[in-house]
C-alpha cells in the first residue's frame, strides 16, 4: 500500500536498517508518527548528531567523536596486547565482557575477494605498522568463524609470522548454558578440535 509521499520516504528511509523490513519499517513509522513524536523528533536529532559528529579512532579504527577512543586513552590497558576485530559491534561485544584489558584494532569487514574487499580495504598495512610500532607481544584473532573470517585470520597470522609477533585464535565451541542437541555441527566440530586436558 503506498501512504503519503512523506510517510513512504519515512517506511523507506527505515528499511535501510539491518533486519527491518517492509511491515516493521511501517510499524516504527507509525508508532513515531502516531504515538510518540517527541521520540521521533529525539531520535532524528540523535542520528543528525552522530552521524556528523562520529568517525573512526585513529589508532584502532573504531566508532568514536573524539581523535582517538576511551580505550585507546586508556593508559591503564595492556598496550602489549591487540585484540583483531571485523567491526565496532565486537569490541562493544568483548568489552561487555570485562575480561580483556588490552587494546583492539577494528578490520571493519574481512577479506572478501569475490566483493573486492582485500587487504588494504581492511587496513591491514595499518595493523602491521601499528604491531611494528607499539611494541605488541600478542595479536588475538578474533575473527568471525565463517569461511570470511578464517580467511581474514589466516592471512594476517602469516603477515605476524613474518615480524616474529605471538598470534592467537579465540576458541570457538558449544555456549556456556548451551545443550548440544541444538549447536550446529561446524560448532561441534571446532569445539572437538579445540578440546583441552583436564589436569
Amino acid at each position: 500500500m503506498s501512504y503519503s509521499p512523506i510517510i513512504d520516504e519515512l517506511i523507506d528511509a527505515l528499511r535501510c536498517l539491518p533486519g527491518v523490513g517492509q511491515k516493521t519499517a511501517q510499524r516504527m513509522s507509525f508508532q513515531l508518527l502516531e504515538r510518540n513524536r517527541n521520540g521521533g523528533l529525539r531520535l532524528a536529532e540523535a542520528l543528525q548528531e552522530a552521524v556528523e559528529k562520529v568517525g573512526h579512532c585513529q589508532r584502532c579504527r573504531t566508532l568514536t567523536e573524539d581523535e582517538f577512543c576511551k580505550i585507546c586513552s586508556d593508559a591503564r590497558r595492556d598496550s602489549s596486547l591487540i585484540c583483531v576485530v571485523e567491526s565496532p559491534a565486537d569490541v562493544a561485544a568483548f568489552e561487555a565482557s570485562g575480561d580483556y584489558r588490552g587494546h583492539y584494532f577494528v578490520l571493519m569487514g574481512h577479506l572478501s575477494p569475490i566483493d573486492g574487499i582485500g587487504p588494504e580495504e581492511i587496513g591491514i598495512d595499518l595493523l602491521v605498522q601499528r604491531v611494528k610500532e607499539q611494541g605488541v607481544e600478542e595479536l588475538i584473532l578474533a575473527t568471525n568463524p565463517t569461511v570470511e573470517g578464517e580467511a581474514t585470520a589466516y592471512y594476517i597470522t602469516e603477515q605476524m609470522r613474518k615480524l616474529g609477533i605471538t598470534v592467537s585464535r579465540i576458541a570457538h565451541g558449544v555456549p556456556l548454558g548451551g545443550e548440544l542437541e541444538y549447536v550446529d555441527s561446524g560448532t561441534l566440530a571446532h569445539a572437538m578440535k579445540g578440546r583441552r586436558r583436564i589436569d
